[in-house]
Formats: structure tokens, sequence, C-alpha cells
């Protein structure tokens, strides 16, 4: 071999040598990071950032939620007023493939009569479950049926399932009952499913006394642990870890059910015949602040949701507006207290020029020159700005402050408003005496009122009596009386008092409809402006905050009554005899509550109590709502009742219509004379499209009585004021 030859091979093994410490290195390290990342895996038991401990465990444990149950919400005497509940939605198995556990079918082997039979349940057509039940993808497992299949009561789904109907099922939802219909409603509030589609969902307040104490009454929820395989399935004699749940507190309101469902039905009634744009109606107890009714209209049904659309707020708290003359309460307890307040002093009324601008009484000529003892009975505005002006800007401020306008009474619910002042300009400080200019909520006003009832100190309003764990039993919040300053003196607050009553009481006073025999009440007027979107204020006779605020017995207050109402849109009455319609009833009810059995008998059945109609028969059913002195109304030709409007358990006035569907064939009534309000009935209990034109009460139906009208298309009803 060749000297050249022999330097190649040796270069060859040198080359080889290399190589392989190279590769015994790389080897060695690769081992080396191996063992290393092994053993910090087996030790952190972490790979990429996910824990495997806790993937292994979870492959191999079921954890499932338990639900807490959320508190209820009660009147003063423990009554409920909104509890737990339960709802259901409907579905079909369509895809034949699907079986029992014992091997049957559990899918709709017959969609005509499983539709036939469902059509007498869920407001649907037999040919629109039929399209349902036929899904265009041949693959689909199930369907459902929209809106019309969802938020069904246990009665109904009670119903449903004891037709025993092949592949028809039930998800079970969380709910929450509000056994007595309108009922304080935005005040109370409701609540909905944090997820939809969830059927282990928790329910959250939206609105209301709900929503303020939702994590008191949410409680907490628990959790159970179980073993598993690899499939999922538990483990026999597997050992359960349980967290318990803790159930919600229950909340004690402070409304009287017996005042609150009497202040309802009065509400309801003056919304029915005159159609306020907005209506509230109040009853403090002027000794301990304690509201013990409520109520505004619009309003809605919390079990059904009608009205929601229209009233999404509590227009008690999160409204805020002129009160009008109502405020001249404040300006005189000011005037007086200041020592500002001459009632002999003679002024002349109609009108006054202030900053340019022209303040005139609510009768524009006024009553020439009188006293100003007379300028609060009669409501005079000039009287009011001749009272600011004597004591003073500065003074009449530092009134209003003290009864704190402009600051919230921190009332235990959501979206208060805090109102406010304008004051820049001399004319805005003078119309700030007799209520505009300066807005408040409803709340502040009752708060500022009890200064007035209870001796010059002013008592926060309650809504709510209490808190109590419903695991110890314990109250754990209690809310008492609670004075919270004292604007004027004990002898302002009795010649207010006094002013108060003359206002019903003296020939000239602006509130002589609500003088009630027997009973000493005082009260004062208010008719408030409203600004007008394109500046200064609307016209028109019904374009007005229009108030009134009593104090019965006047002269040593027990409650406090309010009432304000804007813009009705049937005026055929004058605005003091509207509001008396509500007012004077009411306080009759409050001064004579207790004194008999008859009378608390009486308050008892101002509401009926709808009883459950279901699977009875038709004539059974009409004969039991004409005893409870109902109207009815039969859909149908059949001979047993399969739903009902209103609800088992909802409380309706007297001589409301209940509608009811039967198994026959889904006929057309005749809707003559029926309401509004029935035709939607009507219309929500068939789920058919149903078109009202006119008001008050149908003279006319595009679908003659007796009519199939399964299959009709829109319905047209025409009503007419009687």
């Amino acid at each position: 071999m060749s000297k050249f030859g022999k330097l190649l091979k040796n270069k060859a093994r040198r080359n080889h040598y290399i190589v392989g410490i190279l590769i015994l290195i790389v080897t060695a390290f690769s081992f080396i990071l191996f063992i290393q990342r092994f053993a910090y895996i087996s030790v952190s038991k972490q790979y990429d950032g996910v824990n495997l401990e806790k993937r292994t465990k979870a492959k191999y444990e079921k954890v499932t939620k338990v639900n807490a149950k959320r508190g209820d919400i009660l009147d003063v005497n423990g009554d409920m007023i909104a509890g737990d509940s339960t709802i259901y939605n409907i579905y079909a198995i369509v895809n034949h493939k699907s079986k029992t556990a014992t091997g049957k079918a559990d899918y709709v082997v017959d969609k005509e009569k499983t539709a036939r039979m469902l059509s007498k349940y869920l407001p649907l057509s037999e040919k629109q479950l039929v399209k349902y039940l036929t899904p265009q993808n041949k693959k689909q497992y199930q369907v459902e049926f929209g809106q019309a299949g969802r938020n069904l009561s246990i009665e109904i789904k009670r119903k449903i399932a004891a037709q025993k109907l092949p592949g028809i099922h039930f998800v079970e939802f969380p709910s929450r009952s509000y056994p007595n219909g309108v009922f304080a409603t935005n005040l109370v509030g409701i609540t909905k499913a944090d997820n939809a589609n969830d059927q282990n969902s928790n329910i959250s307040g939206v609105m209301g006394v709900e929503k303020y104490f939702n994590k008191l009454l949410s409680g907490q929820d628990g959790k159970k642990i179980t073993k598993v395989d690899f499939n999922g399935n538990e483990l026999p004699n597997s050992q359960v870890n349980e967290k318990q749940s803790i159930d919600g507190s229950n909340v004690y309101l402070t409304l009287n059910s017996k005042i609150q469902q009497y202040a309802e039905i009065l509400a309801q009634e003056a919304a029915d015949k005159y159609e306020p744009k907005n209506l509230q109606v109040l009853v403090m107890n002027a000794k301990t602040g304690a509201i013990e009714a409520a109520t505004q209209r619009p309003t809605f049904n919390p079990t059904t949701g009608k009205g929601l659309a229209n009233s999404w707020r509590d227009t008690l708290v999160e409204d805020q507006f002129e009160p009008g003359s109502v405020m001249k309460i404040l300006t005189l307890s000011a005037s007086i207290d200041s020592g500002n307040y001459d009632p002999d002093e003679l002024y002349k009324s109609g009108s006054v020029e202030v900053g340019g601008r022209t303040i005139s009484d609510w009768n524009n000529a006024g009553w020439g020159y009188i006293p100003l003892s007379e300028a609060f009975p009669r409501s005079s505005n000039v009287g009011m700005v001749k009272l600011e002006q004597k004591m003073g800007s500065k003074t009449w401020m530092k009134y209003m402050r003290r009864f704190d306008i402009g600051d919230k009474t921190n009332i235990p619910l959501p979206g208060e408003v805090a109102g406010g002042i304008s004051f820049q300009h001399t004319s805005d400080q003078a119309m700030t005496s007799f209520g505009q200019s300066v807005n408040v909520n409803t709340i502040q006003m009752l708060q500022a009122f009890s200064a007035i009832a209870n001796g010059g100190k002013m008592i926060k309003p309650q809504i709510v009596q209490k808190v109590v764990n419903t695991n110890t039993g314990k109250t754990t919040q209690s809310f008492k009386r609670k004075v919270v300053g004292q604007p004027i003196k004990k002898s302002t607050a009795k010649q207010v008092q006094k002013a108060m009553r003359q206002v019903v009481t003296k020939n000239y006073g602006t509130g002589l409809v609500y003088n009630i025999p027997g009973i000493k009440v005082g009260v004062k007027t208010g008719t408030a402006q409203i600004a007008s979107p394109n500046g200064g204020y609307l016209t028109g006779n019904n374009n007005y905050i229009f108030s009134v605020t009593g104090m019965i017995p006047y002269n040593d207050p027990n409650y406090i009554v309010y009432i304000t109402m804007r813009q009705p849109q049937k005026m055929t009455e004058s605005p003091e005899k509207i509001l008396s319609e509500v007012f004077n009833p009411l306080v009759k009810r409050l001064v004579n509550q207790g004194k008999s059995q008859t009378n608390t008998t009486q308050a008892g059945n101002q509401y009926v109590k709808v009883p459950s109609l279901l699977d009875k028969s038709t004539n059974d059913a009409l004969s039991k709502i004409s005893d409870l002195k109902l109207q009815s109304g039969v859909i149908g030709t059949g001979n047993k009742v399969v739903q009902q409007l209103p609800a088992s358990g909802e409380k309706v006035m007297p001589g409301q219509r209940m509608v009811l569907l039967t198994n026959g064939a889904m006929t057309m009534p005749d809707l003559t004379g029926w309401s509004k309000n029935d035709v939607l009935k009507f219309a929500e209990i068939t789920g058919k499209q149903v078109t009202t034109k006119g008001d008050g009460y149908v003279i006319k139906q595009s679908v003659s009585s007796g009519h199939v009208i399964n299959d009709s298309g829109k319905i047209v009803v025409t009503l007419k004021n009687k």
C-alpha cells in the first residue's frame, strides 16, 4: 500500500472514531436529558403545563354540582311571595335506532297520534306538530318545539307524561315561583337562569329584591365526587366525597299581603279605566318607615312574563321626576321652621315675575289678595314663591338638603337614582318651591314626608324586615326604624299637619274630594308639568304628573299614602277624582283593617285564588268559575279541560275571565264582549296570531265562532269602548 493510501486509511479511522465519540456523547446527553425530564415529570406531575395528576384524576372521577336551594322571599307575616320551583322543556326523539333499557322503542312511533295528543297541551296545531316531528335532516336524533315547548309547568308536564307517548321526554330546569301573580312585581323582581341551556344551571336575580339580595338568596353550591371507570361509568361501592351545599337565606319584606293585594286591585282598575302612562301607589307605616304596599303600572306577571317588555324597571326608585305641588309640604315646613312665615300677610295671587319669567297659579287668574295661610290649601304657586323669596334661596336650599332632596335614601333596592336640584337662576330657585326644577324619586318623597308625620324626625323607608339563615334559623340582618335626620321642629310638623287637613276641609281646598267621612285625613295634591324633549314643558290637559299624598290620621299619622299618575290617556274625570278612586278606598281599608272579622274576611277575598281545573269536565269547570264570581271562555268542543289561563295558584281580581282549552277540536269562541286582556289570553293559550284593532271590548271577529282554528291564518279582532 502506498504511503498516500495509508494516510487515507488512518484519516478514515480517525473520522470513524470522532463520529463514534460524538454519537456516544449525544446519546449520553440525550439519556441524561430524558432522565432529568422523567424525574421532573415524576416529581412535579406536570407535562407541557398540564397537571398529569389532575388530568388522570379527572378521567377517573366524576364531579357533580349540587345546587343550593335559593332562599324564599316572604311578606311581613311569612306568606310566600317568591320560592323555588321547576319548569320543563319538552323534546321528541325521532331517530328510529333509539331504544329504552328494556329494548322498547324510544322514538316517536306514530307522528299523527303524538301530534294529536300534544296539541291538547301545547299551543300548536296538529299540523304544526307533525312538521316539527318530521325534520328535513333525516339523521337528526331529536327535535324541540320552539318557545311553545319551553317553560312548561309541572301540571302540563304531568298531563303529557301520563299519555305515555314513545319518544317524548322532558328536561327539568330550576325556576322561580311567584304564587301571587302580579304582586309588587317590579319591587320584588324576577330571576333568570345563568345558562338557559344547562339543566343544572343556577338562577340569579335580575330586578328588585331578587337582584339586590341575590348573593344571600343564592347560597353556596356543593359538589359530589364519585369514582368512575374508563368509560365514565360509576364504580360500585366507590367512595363518595361530598361538599354540602349551603341553602340561601330567606328575605322577609315589610309588605302586608292584604294591603298589597288591595292596592293592586285599585291600581289595575284605574289603569284599565284611565290608561295612565305610569301609575304608582305606595303605603308606608308613618311610625316605622315600613312600606306595606308598593305597586306600579305598567307592570307584568312574573309567572307568564306578560307585560315585561313594557315594564323592565322599578319606577319607585329608578325613575326621577318633578314632584309638583306635593313639594309645597316641604316649602311650608321650611318657611315656618325658619321663622319666616306670617299666615296673615296678604299677597296678590295670580302671577308673579321672577328672573324674567312669569309664574302663574294653576287657575291663572288667582284669587286676588289673599293671606299666606290660604296659599297652601289653595295650592298657590305664587304663594309658595313668596315664601321662598321671604326666607331666601340659601335658607330654602339648606332645608331641601335637610330633607335629603338630591340624595339617595339607600333603600335596599337596585338602581336608585339620586335626583337633583336646578338652582342656578332665580326663576329656578322660585320654581323649586312648588316642585318644578327639582327631580326626585318616589321613595325620596316618602322619606321627606315622614318628618311631618313624626314630629320633625325623618324616618328611612324600609322594604326589608329581616334576613333569616335557613340553615341555622337565626336572623342575620334586621331592619328596624331608623331616624336619618330632623329637618324641622316638632311644632313646625304640627302646623304643617293642620295645613294638610285644611286642604280637605276648607271650601277653597284643592283636596275636597279626599275628605272621607269619619276619617281625619290630611292631604296635599300635586300637578307637575312634564319637560318636553324639545325644551320647555308639554301642553295639554293630560300632559302632567298628578299626585296626592295623605297622612292618616293627619294629627298623629299611622300611615302615609302617596299616589302618582303620569299622563292618563283617557281623562274622562278630573285628576283629583281619578286619584280619589284609588286613595279613598285604600285609606278606608287601612283604617278599618282588623276592626272586625268581616273586614278581615273582605280584605282576604279581594283576590280570587285560581284553582286547578285541568282534567275536570268542562261543565264542572264552568260551574266552579261561576261560583268564584269569575267570567269564562271556552275554546274547543271537548268535554275535558286540558289548559287554563290564568294558571292555578295565581290570584286574580273578581270579574276577570278564565280561558279554558278543551280536548276537542280547537274551535273559535264567540269573543263578543271580551276585553283586550281576555283576547291576549286567547292568543296565548291557542298560540294563534291575533291582531286587535281599537280599544275597549270585542264587537267583531274575522273568524266566526265555532270555526275550527287549528289551520287558520291571522285572526283579526275589532274592539270598541262602551
